[in-house]
């Protein structure tokens, strides 16, 4: 029997000049054993410039983050570059094609989400979420940036910790990292 490691929660917020983004640490083990609560899966890298988040199979998450700090390296900190590059490898590497893993990354500019079928998605509305809470928390911090007053990581911390009240993946161990 495989051993998979899954379950989380990741979200990112533009709001006045910052972009929050926030990860819960669940890790969760064949979809019924919390096996950790206190992993990072948010952080910085490339000089504390980019901050990622990701979601999915552990090792293949690690896997891409480490390639993607790879492509900042190659492309002097160009967010999106780095983010289509990575994604036109993971997308045709045959190997890489079997990553199950998603990620959000951000500079102090702008927010974008990696998927391992080639999509860099730029969020509208200065918010994105994915893992298996994303949606709860997508909704929670949509709601949060039209009717509070919150600063974007508030709003970031706001969501997961909502999200972590509706999805069995996602818990109240959140780590905030602002650029």
């Amino acid at each position: 029997m495989e051993t998979v490691f899954r379950g989380t929660t990741i979200c990112a917020v533009k709001k006045d000049g910052k972009i929050a983004v926030a990860g819960d640490g669940q890790v969760t083990m064949q979809n019924s054993i919390i096996f950790k609560n206190n992993a990072k899966k948010v952080r910085r890298i490339y000089n504390n410039q980019v901050v990622i988040g990701f979601a999915g199979s552990v090792a293949d998450a690690f896997s891409l983050s480490e390639r993607f700090e790879q492509m900042l390296n190659k492309f002097a900190g160009n967010l999106m570059r780095s983010a289509v590059e990575l994604a036109q490898l993971w997308r045709t590497d045959k190997v890489m094609r079997q990553l199950e893993a998603m990620m959000i990354v951000a500079d102090k500019s702008q927010i974008l989400i990696i998927d391992g079928t080639g999509n860099v998605i730029e969020p509208q509305d200065n918010i994105c979420a994915i893992g298996s809470g994303g949606n709860f928390a997508l909704a929670a911090g949509k709601a949060l940036l039209q009717n509070t007053n919150f600063s974007a990581k508030e709003v970031a911390q706001k969501s997961l910790k909502i999200a972590s009240e509706i999805c069995v993946f996602t818990n109240e161990n959140i780590i905030v990292e602002e650029v």
